[in-house]
């Protein structure tokens, strides 16, 4: 297995319970956006937190030295390990308004 798979399964493994909720909240949100966005950005900003975590441990030796090219590929290929478990990720922080014309008359 990759290196970055091997992160990212780490990842789901050490923070089980966190994920878990995420992964409820965020099929909620696929179906309902406006109704679940409140609590989608609650418990995404949590999610973030551990996905920096995890991408700065993976990419913490490669930034230094002759490897800071691959560095910068390994993290892409960390987040779209990311999006292919969880596509509305980038979502996260969005706060959607409903939109409604006013009548002038």
């Amino acid at each position: 297995m990759t290196k970055y798979k091997d992160y990212f399964e780490k990842m789901l493994r050490e923070n089980k319970d966190s994920f878990d909720t995420f992964r409820k909240v965020h099929m909620d949100y696929s179906l309902d956006q406006q109704k679940f966005q409140a609590l989608f950005n609650e418990e995404g900003g949590k999610i973030q937190k551990i996905l920096r975590e995890y991408e700065n441990r993976l990419c913490a030796n490669t930034e230094r030295g002759i490897y800071n090219r691959y560095s910068t590929n390994l993290s892409e290929k960390f987040q779209n390990e990311v999006r292919k478990h969880f596509p509305l990720i980038d979502r996260i922080g969005i706060v959607i308004e409903k939109f409604s014309l006013k009548k002038l008359l």
